[in-house]
């Protein structure tokens, strides 16, 4: 057979082959049969069926196999049983070859038993399983039409989850304000344009993830990006701020057209700030963003920062609060369920997918939710963009590509699609050919996989920084937290109130008087000090430490995943507690570090912190750990609670930016919004710069007298409760 008759045929690898089955992972070769005609091909296809079956998982394409062959099966001997030029003797003779080819489909549907569903009567038979068959025929030497019927196809199957469904009241009034969101199905006739010619027989996704596994010395996991400098004039970045380089590069690609990216940059480098200005290059709004919990609420407070002329809303529980109107929507995973059908009609015209390597579990409800919202914003939008960021795209294996890929719209369930089809098309191999492998793998990487490490961009990020995660405390602990802290501001008011009617002077008071707003604050913090325990400031923070231990050791656990080793700050017990039973529960390995160790337990965990590749944290107590320690076999750290001084903040942090560190430091400091947490890092911020101007001789504006933090961020709480007050 020729090599162009391959092509047609869609299965064989050389002269004489038989059709290769579209799935299995790395299987063997379709077994070659001796005789020519259909029996022999079904059986060769039944026998590799079952060979793939025997080494889970099992792909989709082989079910689509077993599916063909079993209903060719059928066909035949129907065709065998009516066909009156046969005699009895070859009659029989094929009807028990038929019945042998069935035996085999029969043990293979024993090992699984849901492939008989797709015997059933009202099976649906995919656009994949008729050209199987007509590939099969072809084989065969049967003379069949050049493309296959049109089928009726059953309705859908309800999405995952739809019981949960929830449709914002916020949501269907947008709807109704603007009644012209009509799909444009330009997307979908564009990858109808992209169909395979001369690679349509072959299964070429195997083949594809195997590209990545093949080693390629020198040739980096990233595409082609624009030169430095690309995007001026094409965003609005807000006055102060300015994009990093190799920012600059993505942003840029995104303003020249590209609208699908793999950003697999490692944690530190500004992935959620190339999004959003991304999306602001592209005019994809409204954009959806799927984010992990734990930074949903710094995702809004990003999209202030880098695109504040677009108002963000975020979508918890049933979304009661959620502002459809607006042009950033983030939700997390855990509730996507509930609005993924109004999420569907919504008229997005980009999606943003953060800790993308969640969905590589494609039986998962996350998974499918996130692939369905994909094509359907593929099917109404053209052009979309489309942004998976990960610092891991792989976790366990080459084919965590799989969904992520699908997501991007580059590949379906059995083939590539549309523009990679298309490159694929134009390297003029197929998978037999030697260098299919390296152009493969480069048609995949120029779809949009961006790669870059700290280390690659050292010289365009601080060698030390802090990043702020804004988080915010949710449920019982949260409402808890916040009434504590009214209570606490509501009795100094009342302390405030009484002071002001005590004066002697008797003059009215223009404003707020700080300083008996500080000797109110100085006298809260010493009957606090002197109270084991009850409504205090110290007690207050204990409690937003302890309610942000989950989250911090969740986001911690992120860390580990994308960058290996991470080293966890907390400041009391309870935390570190919280935070190794989180590690333990997630099969982490971690050590501690705490002040009730001997030395040589101290000197044991940091060494098996530096040298064990199975130890990924270290829980560190900020007292304890907080001087000469030297933990630089990490470049991340996770400060689950805060300082009162700078000073211990910047100790922690030196103990991996420090001599023999080669990477830039990223210290992530979790901070509860809408909580004093955020009023104390501001105030160590203060503190920081108050510092640098006295110690280095930084120039700075001039500051006011020096004062605690404590006091300092009782004095806030008390002021915006008086103005508050004076506001109602």
């Amino acid at each position: 057979m020729s090599r162009s008759a391959q092509g047609r045929s869609g299965r064989a690898r050389a002269k004489g082959g038989t059709p290769r089955p579209r799935g299995g992972g790395r299987k063997q070769q379709a077994t070659r049969p001796r005789e020519k005609g259909l029996i022999p091909l079904l059986a060769a296809l039944a026998n590799d069926v079952d060979r793939a079956l025997q080494r889970p998982p099992v792909r989709a394409s082989v079910r689509t196999t077993f599916q063909v062959v079993a209903l060719l099966v059928r066909e035949e001997r129907a065709a065998v049983k009516d066909d009156a030029s046969l005699s009895s003797s070859a009659r029989e003779e094929r009807l028990r070859r038929l019945d042998g080819v069935g035996e085999l489909l029969a043990k293979t549907a024993a090992r699984d038993t849901s492939l008989l569903t797709l015997l059933a009567e009202d099976a649906r038979v995919s656009d994949a399983a008729r050209g199987l068959r007509l590939d099969v025929l072809r084989q065969a030497g049967r003379d069949v039409p050049d493309e296959p019927e049109p089928a009726h196809e059953p309705p859908a199957a309800p999405s995952p989850g739809a019981e949960k469904q929830v449709v914002p009241q916020s949501a269907l009034s947008r709807q109704m304000a603007n009644p012209f969101l009509a799909p444009s199905f330009g997307a979908a006739r564009e990858q109808e344009a992209a169909r395979p010619r001369r690679l349509a027989g072959w299964e070429l996704l195997t083949p594809l993830f195997r590209s990545f596994e093949h080693d390629s010395p020198g040739v980096p996991a990233c595409m082609a990006l624009p030169e430095r400098g690309s995007t001026a004039g094409a965003t609005r970045l807000p006055l102060g701020r300015s994009l990093m380089p190799h920012q600059d590069q993505v942003v840029g690609a995104a303003a020249r057209g590209h609208r699908t990216f793999l950003l697999a940059d490692e944690p530190g480098l500004g992935k959620t700030a190339q999004a959003l200005l991304a999306a602001q290059a592209a005019d994809a709004y409204p954009l959806l963003v799927v984010a992990p919990n734990v930074v949903k609420t710094n995702w809004a407070r990003e999209v202030d920062m880098w695109t504040p002329g677009r108002r963000a809303t975020v979508v918890h529980g049933d979304g009661d609060d959620v502002d459809a109107f607006a042009d950033v929507v983030i939700v997390n995973y855990d509730i996507l369920d509930r609005h993924a059908g109004w999420f569907g009609t919504h008229g997005f015209r980009g999606m943003v997918v953060d800790e993308a390597h969640f969905i590589k579990n494609k039986s998962s409800q996350r998974s499918q939710h996130v692939l369905e919202l994909s094509a359907r914003i593929q099917q109404r939008t053209t052009r979309p963009l489309l942004m998976a960021l990960t610092g891991t795209p792989l976790i366990n294996d080459i084919e965590d590509f799989r969904a992520i890929w699908q997501f991007l719209g580059w590949i379906d369930e059995d083939k590539p699609r549309g523009p990679l089809m298309a490159a694929l098309e134009a390297t003029g191999l197929d998978p037999s050919d030697r260098g299919f492998f390296a152009a493969a793998r480069s048609a995949v990487i120029d779809q949009g996989i961006v790669r870059r490490r700290k280390v690659d961009v050292a010289a365009d990020i601080p060698s030390r920084r802090v990043a702020d995660l804004p988080v915010e405390l949710d449920g019982p602990a949260g409402r808890t937290i916040r009434a504590a802290e009214a209570a606490l501001a509501e009795r100094m008011v009342a302390q405030y109130r009484r002071a002001v009617s005590a004066r002697e002077d008797g003059e009215p008071v223009d404003g707020v008087d700080l300083g008996i707003a500080r000797a109110i604050a100085t006298a809260e913090l010493k009957d606090a000090a002197s109270k084991k325990s009850g409504d205090t400031v110290f007690a207050l923070v204990r409690r937003i430490g302890q309610a942000k231990a989950g989250l911090a050791a969740d986001y911690a656990a992120q860390l580990v995943r994308n960058v290996g080793k991470v080293v966890f700050f907390a400041k009391h017990v309870d935390v570190m507690d919280e935070a190794e039973q989180t590690f333990a529960d997630r099969g982490i390995g971690y050590v501690s570090l705490r002040g009730d160790q001997s030395a040589k337990a101290r000197e044991r965990s940091i060494a098996s912190f530096t040298d064990d590749p199975d130890v990924h944290v270290i829980v560190c107590s900020l007292m304890a750990a907080g001087v000469g320690v030297n933990l630089q076999a990490a470049s991340n750290l996770v400060l689950a609670e805060l300082s009162w001084t700078d000073a211990e903040q910047t100790q922690a942090i030196d103990r991996i930016h420090r001599i023999g560190q080669t990477e830039p430091v990223t210290a992530w400091r979790i901070i509860a919004t809408q909580t004093v947490d955020s009023r104390i890092a501001q105030l160590i911020d203060s503190k920081s710069g108050l510092a640098a101007r006295a110690l280095d001789g930084a120039v700075g504006d001039d500051a006011e007298p020096s004062a605690s933090a404590q006091v300092e961020a009782l004095v806030g709480l008390l002021v915006d409760a008086l103005d508050a007050e004076a506001a109602d």
